[in-house]
């Protein structure tokens, strides 16, 4: 067994991964709450289960933590943008989702659109054979 520090280090990542990993992580919270207040206000269809808005709302959540976790590849940006659809379609049931949707989609856009520039921003503006 190799002691912590040596062998492959892990890849850094970056600045886009870093913001958008927060995001999900942090909506992911707000989006299982969002299910339990659907479950609570009692506000699906008559034809649909109560308790199918808690498994809708951790569902969602769980899908967000995953996603976090590979936002590094182009597939994880895609998805979190699928992701804050599926955000802002909830308020069609609760309508304080919208706000959410508008305040972490808001930050996604930030994170997805801005990341890449300021990434390269950083890197234009790094000594040359010097890594940011």
């Amino acid at each position: 067994m190799s002691a912590r520090g040596e062998g492959n280090p892990r890849q850094k990542r970056s600045l886009t991964a870093q913001l958008a990993s927060v995001v999900l992580g942090f909506e992911s919270i707000v989006v299982f709450l969002g299910g339990l207040a659907v479950y609570g206000l009692k506000v699906l269809p008559d034809s649909l289960p109560d308790w199918v808005g808690v498994v809708a709302g951790s569902a969602v959540a769980v899908v967000m933590i995953v996603t976090a976790g590979f936002v590094n590849k182009p597939a994880g940006i895609a998805t979190g943008w699928v992701l804050q659809v599926i955000v802002a379609l909830s308020a069609f049931l609760v309508p304080a989702m919208l706000v959410i949707a508008l305040i972490f989609g808001g930050m996604w856009a930030y994170a997805a659109i801005q990341g890449p520039r300021i990434e390269a921003r950083t890197r234009a503006a790094a000594p040359e054979g010097e890594a940011p």
